[in-house]
């Protein structure tokens, strides 16, 4: 569990300081007050681009200096992340003092994170769910941030590469650009494929409960059966032409079926959409903390404005057991009534308060 977080010229969050001191952060205030720029704060203390995937620059305090740090610490080590003002995109990590590559950070904390942008999971495009798939797979695998980033490094070098349509393309570099994507390709299917068959068996085992039950998998893509660095040599033409990678792992799709409806989740009600994404959330976090150890710190932002009473505490309830920490945000305090024992803070205008 994160014991403290300080964010300084972080949004509208000049500088703050939380210490939480119950497994649940409850954080309550008007639309715009910042209380998913929270949220988003403590997502970036993982790999990646945080809940919102926003540019680093816009998350810098508009009137502030320029350049922004959040730290958090866990187990008494203390991680950081932020810019500087001469270097807006360019993000800094260190850990315990000491700079270190993002990828580090998955050693040290699992985090995922659920906010109303992904009600439309189910209805978006393939690459969206690959990100969500990807994050719940870095909480169990960190070094899958590694094959990731260097997968998707060799694909646009090679791309860039097969754009170049008015000289004879460079055979030998092709041939090491496609090895490194079979390489690093090859590890992150594996880990995805893991991933998925591992949920699929945590979510069998669930009793029946108020939230609805999905069945998962991993679809393939077109020229799977055969090693990739083949598949990509032979597709050289028509990616040239495309003008992307049109094989490889970065072409596959989380595919999710209402069980009881035998319906795909994009068929489904929104309320049932969000009932099955917190399903897989839920099962995750009983399958990280069986097999880590401690299982991830949950982001939930306004989850429960968009629950019947009934299914809040149902949710409360469950969420307890996991023995996670949540963080979890909502317009009125009268939404976590039930919640139990929580570290209640008001936020306005920036500014944080206890409850």
């Amino acid at each position: 569990m994160l014991s403290r977080l300080t964010l300084r010229d972080f949004r509208n969050h000049e500088d703050a300081l939380i210490v939480p001191s119950a497994p649940f952060v409850v954080l309550t205030g008007d639309n715009g007050a910042g209380k998913t720029n929270i949220l988003e704060a403590v997502s970036l203390l993982v790999p990646g681009r945080g809940l919102r995937g926003a540019a680093l620059s816009r998350m810098a305090r508009q009137d502030g200096p320029g350049g922004f740090g959040v730290a958090g610490q866990v187990d008494g080590v203390t991680l950081g992340t932020g810019t500087i003002a001469d270097a807006p995109e360019r993000r800094q990590i260190r850990i315990g003092g000491v700079a270190h590559a993002a990828s580090a950070l998955a050693e040290h904390l699992a985090i995922v994170w659920l906010t109303p942008a992904m009600d439309r999971l189910f209805m978006d495009g393939a690459g969206e769910r690959r990100r969500f798939l990807d994050r719940l797979t870095l909480a169990l695998e960190p070094a899958h941030a590694v094959h990731s980033t260097r997968y998707e490094a060799a694909m646009r070098a090679r791309n860039k590469l097969l754009a170049d349509h008015n000289r004879a393309w460079d055979e030998q570099w092709l041939g090491a650009l496609e090895a490194q994507m079979a390489e690093h390709g090859a590890a992150v299917h594996a880990a995805r494929f893991a991933l998925v068959g591992r949920l699929a068996e945590a979510l069998a085992a669930q009793s029946e409960g108020v939230f609805a039950r999905p069945l998962l998998a991993l679809s393939a893509w077109e020229g799977d059966e055969r090693p990739l660095d083949t598949a990509l040599r032979e597709s050289r033409r028509r990616d040239s032409a495309a003008g992307r990678a049109l094989v490889g792992p970065h072409r596959s799709d989380l595919l999710v079926t209402h069980q009881e409806k035998g319906q795909a989740a994009a068929l489904c009600s929104t309320g049932e959409q969000k009932a099955l994404l917190l399903s897989i959330i839920l099962a995750h976090a009983a399958l990280v903390g069986a097999e880590r150890g401690r299982p991830p710190v949950l982001l939930l932002d306004e989850v429960a404005a968009h629950l019947d009473p009934a299914r809040r505490l149902a949710l409360f309830g469950l969420l307890g057991e996991k023995g996670s920490q949540i963080w979890m945000t909502g317009t009125e305090a009268a939404l976590f009534d039930g919640i139990g024992v929580a570290s209640r803070l008001h936020v306005a205008e920036g500014r944080i308060s206890p409850v």
